[in-house]
């Protein structure tokens, strides 16, 4: 169903719940890994997830459809997902280390991840990243997104994405050579 549509039924109130329930369908899957790849953990990604809908579907009506919904939807996942990496870091008092080796033993540990060798080395390359350039390499390189859609998603100008990218892409090749 084109988002035009969803948007007709979110907004109709006999058919708000019914369209919301057709959005989330959509968008649910591509979201949930979305998060995931930042937090690693499936349990933390739920709930990541379940407020991540919770908040779309209390501000739907305020979506002024300048943008993609996805890319609207994005915005508010990855938001989201940079508040719980910051309010984990501050609740444990974590330093940056600490929290990079409690997502590296959810690595090894998690039954819900799984992948060769080098999949896993790359996981935890990823998690030595600053949150920023490991969001910015998942959507570049996992999601296949084009820098205008990362750059419409995280309010952040193409130059700057392209230097994340670069900057993420050296030091997981750095890692990966060790």
């Amino acid at each position: 169903m084109e988002d035009k549509e969803l948007l007709l039924k979110i907004r109709n109130p006999e058919t708000r719940n019914y369209g919301f329930n057709l959005l989330v369908r959509e968008y649910q899957k591509r979201v949930y890994w979305h998060i995931r790849k930042m937090v690693i953990d499936h349990d933390d990604a739920d709930d990541i997830i379940q407020d991540t809908f919770v908040k779309i579907h209390k501000h739907i009506e305020n979506f002024r459809e300048d943008a993609q919904l996805y890319t609207w939807i994005y915005r508010i996942a990855t938001n989201e997902c940079l508040n719980f990496l910051q309010k984990k870091k501050r609740r444990f008092f974590l330093p940056i280390g600490d929290l990079e080796g409690e997502l590296t033993a959810k690595i090894d540990s998690s039954p819900h991840l799984s992948g060769d060798e080098i999949q896993i080395r790359l996981q935890k390359a990823l998690v030595r990243l600053p949150d920023k350039q490991r969001l910015v390499f998942n959507m570049k390189y996992y999601d296949d997104m084009s820098y205008e859609e990362i750059a419409a998603i995280t309010e952040t100008s193409v130059g700057a994405l392209k230097a994340s990218y670069h900057h993420a892409v050296k030091k997981i090749e750095e890692y990966l050579s060790a």
